[in-house]
């Protein structure tokens, strides 16, 4: 059985511990920051962004590309996801004008370890276990024992415990989860969650449904 202990000290922990020293800020950023800071964009699609296969959403030749940043332990995040990105996603993903693209910023090895078994699941089967994962993160993420709460979330998907153990104790899959919030945080500058690149501008908070459409009505419009 994959105990806290075993979770805490295993691949999750060893992949995290390479990137410990980030400048990062606290686990997650409440506050908006309303004009966004320009971002090298050629950085941010560069093909190192990230060390794992694209995750997402909406047509690839949308006018607007969304990346968001987020920690799987990140209550704003949670709250962004619960509650802002349904909306988003019927108003813009889902109509073509908005492609959302998902990368990971985990800030210890709790969070590490919810994007791992996101990223064992079927293509797609990827974001409703984010959805999943984010819609039960108070049962999971903040107890005595999260091992136990994501391999609950883990069955309920369809995932055996032998799958599940076997995904977490993945080193490669760590370092590369782990690979994608160093890139972010040296090269692009991110070191908050939620964080979203949005056409070349970056925005940290977990932004709400008005602020969304602020920033993006202008951007469909112009295209």
């Amino acid at each position: 059985m994959l105990t806290r202990r075993r979770l805490l000290t295993g691949a999750a922990a060893l992949a995290l511990a390479a990137g410990l020293g980030l400048p990062l800020a606290p686990r997650g950023a409440s506050a908006q920051s309303a004009e966004g800071r320009p971002v090298d964009l050629a950085k941010v699609m560069a093909p190192d962004a990230s060390a794992l296969p694209v995750k997402a959403l909406g047509a690839a030749n949308a006018p607007v590309t969304i990346i968001e940043y987020a920690s799987m332990t990140c209550s704003h995040c949670a709250a962004f996801h619960t509650t802002t990105f349904p909306e988003l996603k019927k108003k813009y993903i889902d109509t073509g004008k908005v492609r959302f693209i998902f990368r990971e910023l985990p800030f210890e090895p709790v969070a590490t370890a919810a994007f791992m078994l996101a990223r064992c699941m079927p293509d797609d089967k990827y974001f409703p276990m984010i959805s999943t994962l984010f819609e039960t993160q108070k049962v999971w993420a903040f107890g005595n024992d999260p091992a136990a709460g994501l391999l609950q979330v883990a069955r309920q998907a369809g995932m055996s415990q032998q799958e599940f153990e076997k995904c977490l104790t993945d080193q490669a899959l760590a370092e590369k989860v782990q690979a994608s919030a160093l890139y972010a945080n040296k090269e692009l500058g991110v070191n908050a969650t939620p964080s979203f690149i949005i056409n070349g501008k970056v925005y940290s908070g977990a932004l709400s449904v008005a602020e969304m459409d602020k920033i993006l009505e202008p951007l469909v419009a112009a295209k």
